[in-house]
């Protein structure tokens, strides 16, 4: 009994290492897939749209409440570009990092 109980448990530590040693192998060998690109392109999108579009949202609703003489739509949608841009930034270095 012991010796079956044994040799079950070399054999789970022994494929947990194979499992192991495979990831670790195909994390180090990514190659740049087209699909990959494609991702990291739309990621970069996003990430400078959403900051946008909520820079004029907000902008229409304070110039409703709050007219004067800025705009506030054109200041936080300059403000929202330059935050998306850092954002967008920010994503390509994290990637970058990764190869």
């Amino acid at each position: 009994m012991t010796g079956e109980r044994d040799r079950e448990s070399e054999t789970e530590a022994e494929t947990i290492a194979r499992k192991s040693r495979r990831l670790e192998t195909a994390r180090k060998r990514t190659t740049a897939s087209p699909w990959r690109g494609l991702g990291m392109f739309g990621l970069v999108g996003w990430s400078v749209a959403v900051p946008v579009v909520a820079g004029i949202a907000l902008g229409i609703w304070m110039d409703r409440h709050w007219p004067g003489r800025v705009s506030w739509t054109l200041t936080l949608l300059v403000a929202g570009a330059a935050l998306g841009a850092l954002n967008a930034w920010f994503w390509v270095q994290r990637e970058g990092r990764d190869d």
